[in-house]
């Protein structure tokens, strides 16, 4: 079953709080009896801070998010965060569940600005009640990443844009482009770096006149088409022929259908034309943004089928 972003980062929170909540829970058992004094809540979270695995710091909070201890960190003591008032940070406005233990969000730190994340564990004395909290931080590169990249899911989506243009949309009309006058040519020199020159995905700029494009032998660096380089076939020499990839989503003989649907949607109408388009012939999806600002993303036979939301 595909995963969404979503789904991904639940499970990745879900293995560090089983990593975590154990030894958090050890800790706050040994802060409790120590709550109230400085150097003796120190050095117990000196004593533990190594068993906490890929801790930033350690630090103990009263029920009203003031800090009571200094920042305890596997290289010693930050005593300049003592008395820290910590009650409006992201992660002390989150609910600490039942069981006294809280993984927050992640959220972004104020000192070195880095995507981080913050376990809360509540210290309770010797009759159950609540005398603060432990406090760990944890920078994000720090943590293990414990699942796979995510799949971008293939089903249709719909994204807005600047709802300033959509608002002029019928005050506006196309302008023949340089590519317009001769696009023809330059969706068959695409066709033709698609299907048999090793070119995997492209962005085309109808409104722009330029193509950008990724190759197979150099996929970490585009490379730029613009109008003199789209109306002269000998562009297709630069780049050396490549068989059609066999694990490509898109079948090679597709790719003359798309770019002609492209056509279509860019000169059917004057108000509502097409101003941008990719294809990735891996991932199988076609995007689409128009005049009004909007963007779509589906996959190639969605967007060739006979059911599918644009009619040619």
């Amino acid at each position: 079953m595909q995963q969404s972003w979503k789904d991904n980062i639940y499970q990745q929170r879900e293995q560090l709080a089983l990593l975590l909540h154990e030894p958090l829970a050890l800790l706050a058992d040994l802060c409790a009896p120590a709550w109230g004094r400085r150097e003796d809540l120190d050095a117990v979270l000196l004593d533990g801070v190594r068993s906490i695995p890929h801790c930033t710091y350690l630090y103990c909070l009263g029920t009203d998010g003031v800090q009571i201890s200094d920042n305890v960190g596997p290289d010693g003591l930050a005593p300049e965060h003592f008395g820290r008032d910590r009650s409006q940070r992201p992660y002390m406005n989150e609910a600490v569940p039942v069981w006294g233990f809280l993984l927050s969000d992640a959220y972004i730190s104020l000192a070195k600005r880095r995507p981080s994340l913050t376990a809360l564990q509540i210290v309770r004395g010797e009759n159950g009640q609540a005398l603060g909290y432990l406090g760990a931080d944890f920078d994000l590169r720090n943590l293990p990443v414990s699942s796979q990249l995510y799949e971008e899911p293939g089903h249709w989506r719909q994204i807005k844009g600047d709802p300033a243009i959509r608002g002029n949309v019928f005050q506006q009309c196309r302008i023949e482009s340089p590519m317009d006058q001769n696009l023809e040519q330059a969706l068959a020199i695409l066709e033709e770096l698609l299907t048999q020159r090793g070119v995997f995905q492209c962005q085309i700029h109808f409104s722009s006149s330029q193509a950008t494009i990724w190759t197979l032998d150099d996929p970490y660096r585009y490379r730029i088409l613009d109008q003199e380089a789209l109306s002269d076939a000998d562009i297709c020499l630069v780049y050396p022929p490549q068989a059609y990839p066999a694990d490509a989503t898109i079948p090679m003989q597709d790719i003359t259908r798309i770019l002609a649907n492209l056509r279509s949607l860019r000169m059917s109408d004057e108000n509502i034309y097409l101003r941008m388009s990719s294809i990735n012939i891996f991932n199988g999806m076609v995007s689409l943004t128009f005049s009004c600002d909007g963007t779509h993303y589906m996959r190639f036979d969605e967007f060739l089928g006979q059911d599918g939301p644009f009619w040619f």
